[in-house]
């Protein structure tokens, strides 16, 4: 418990340039206090202390802000900023690396039983409000645009925009090269594929417009 402590407050520091000391980071940072007492009632769940466990995750969302069932499994390196109103359901399923914004829901869908809920693999970015709905499957070295709705698998390496989530960029990553420990929080810069299509037809109109002119030229020369 004491490492998994250690490795948490690195992960802020890592991830938050605001934070300024551990004593901070332990006091005021509702991210830590949420996955800290998530450990705490996932353990109680793993004992079959169903009640216990959900008090405790009761305790920890009045307290942050921050609602996890204690029944979903998160990995090392896990990092929410701010964290107001993030919501993460009862089978989900995350790896390690993973950075959450405000907002951000991990939902199921319908009433079935089972696995409903979504599985992010490792070094994955969400952005605020995003909603990654039922039990699709994130890829590792993914980001979420904020506001996206998931609804469906994303391969790793994908940049997801758009209501539903669509992968508008998919990446070639040379593994010598890049370093996945450390997070890629650029979650701002991201494609807009509306925008690009407007450019690709304004730049056919363009062409359409050159070569009509260059035809009018044409016809008015062998008719002059």
């Amino acid at each position: 418990m004491w490492s998994a402590i250690k490795e948490d407050i690195k992960v802020v520091f890592e991830r938050d340039p605001a934070a300024k000391s551990v004593i901070e980071v332990v006091l005021c940072y509702p991210g830590f206090h949420a996955i800290f007492l998530h450990r705490i009632a996932h353990g109680f769940y793993k004992l079959n202390l169903t009640l216990i466990a959900r008090i405790v995750s009761q305790i920890n969302r009045f307290l942050t802000g921050i609602e996890i069932h204690p029944g979903a499994r998160i990995g090392r390196g896990f990092f929410i900023d701010h964290g107001m109103g993030v919501v993460i359901g009862e089978t989900t399923e995350i790896g390690s690396d993973v950075t959450l914004y405000q907002g951000v829901t991990l939902g199921g869908t319908g009433k079935e039983k089972g696995k409903r809920h979504p599985t992010l693999g490792n070094n994955i970015v969400v952005g605020s409000g995003a909603k990654i709905l039922g039990p699709v499957t994130i890829g590792d070295n993914s980001k979420m645009g904020a506001g996206a709705v998931v609804l469906k698998d994303v391969p790793a390496n994908s940049t997801v925009v758009g209501i539903p989530g669509k992968a508008v960029v998919r990446q070639k990553v040379d593994f010598a090269d890049t370093d996945f420990t450390k997070a890629d929080l650029n979650h701002h810069l991201l494609p807009d594929p509306v925008a690009d299509m407007m450019k690709s037809l304004q730049k056919k109109i363009e062409t359409l417009e050159m070569r009509i002119t260059f035809l009018e030229k044409e016809l008015n020369s062998k008719t002059g």
